[in-house]
């Protein structure tokens, strides 16, 4: 049926909650609307909003992951390190760098899985442990000279008098992938099924460890995507990136509708989630507003998400 394959009632409310920021802070400047600044905005999530699509499924199974900005982090490192010093082809200095990141996933997973700590004692362990790394392999030094290729999807190409990053259009095709695979597989019906009742899954033959990990896995090949994303924009490998990407990253979940308590929400909504951010953020800089109102102001929209949530919760009950 057709209702079947519409969006959840959830995401409408993030998504009429973005038309309208866009609608109030287009009436505040003229040039909120123009295409460089819409672009603008698409750039400057692009960073987090990949990194939102592995928190999304960790969060759907109930999970929640605070290592994935530093680990992110680390795969920049990592990757422009062994480009820059050892002289690696760009492209397998990348995988490199992807591969370190899906190896802290699998870490967080099997910790999750095989030893049975809560998710969040986890990845707030590994969030240290990513960010000794990073600091210790860098020096805290900034990695600078990369290759062309490493910055390759910085670069624009033009849609009418639009510059649009290549990177823009990585992360919108990822999305839709995440949204296939989610809704369209067996794969993804049991990240939901995990979410919803772990034991009630395993009890019907789903091998619930087994998806666990391989979600934390996924997720960490998105962070080492993430990475790629961070050195093309800045141009550098920064050790200090990430800081606080893993809280942005849970924001744009959270704001798009997908429950912190599991099974239910749409990856599309993490993008809806990251977008309303990055259209207030960019909107209050437009009008002139101070930063910390920023912050501000994403606080707010957070504690009102996960409000709609638990009142949701409730009436469902």
């Amino acid at each position: 049926m057709l209702k079947d394959r519409l969006p959840p009632l959830g995401t409408l409310g993030p998504f009429l909650a973005l038309l309208a920021a866009c609608a109030f802070f287009a009436s505040q400047s003229d040039r909120f609307l123009t295409g460089g600044n819409l672009s603008l905005v698409l750039q400057q999530v692009m960073v987090v909003g990949v990194i939102a699509i592995g928190q999304t499924l960790i969060i759907l199974t109930a999970g929640i992951d605070l290592s994935c900005g530093m680990v992110m982090a680390l795969g920049g490192i990592v990757m422009t390190k062994l480009a820059t010093e050892l002289g690696l082809p760009p492209a397998l200095a990348v995988l490199c760098g992807i591969g370190v990141t899906t190896l802290f996933g699998l870490l967080n997973g099997l910790l999750v899985t095989r030893i049975k700590l809560p998710p969040f004692i986890v990845t707030l362990g590994t969030l240290n442990i990513a960010f000794a790394i990073t600091q210790l392999y860098s020096n805290s030094q900034t990695v600078t000279d990369l290759p062309p290729l490493m910055t390759a999807l910085g670069n624009t190409f033009a849609i009418g008098e639009t510059e649009v990053a290549y990177g823009t259009v990585l992360m919108l095709a990822l999305y839709a992938l995440a949204f296939f695979v989610l809704r369209e597989t067996a794969a993804g019906r049991h990240v939901y099924a995990v979410g919803n009742n772990a034991e009630a899954t395993r009890l019907v033959g789903i091998p619930t460890q087994r998806v666990l990990l391989m979600v934390y896995v996924a997720a960490g090949v998105f962070y080492g995507i993430a990475s790629l994303l961070s050195v093309a924009r800045t141009g550098v490998g920064d050790p200090n990136a990430g800081q606080t990407e893993n809280l942005d990253a849970i924001t744009a979940v959270v704001l798009g509708g997908t429950s912190l308590f599991g099974g239910r929400g749409i990856v599309l909504g993490s993008l809806v989630g990251a977008l309303i951010v990055g259209v207030f953020r960019n909107g209050l800089t437009l009008m002139g507003v101070s930063s910390i109102y920023q912050v501000l102001v994403t606080g707010v929209l957070v504690i009102l998400a996960v409000a709609t949530d638990q009142l949701s919760r409730r009436g469902t009950r």
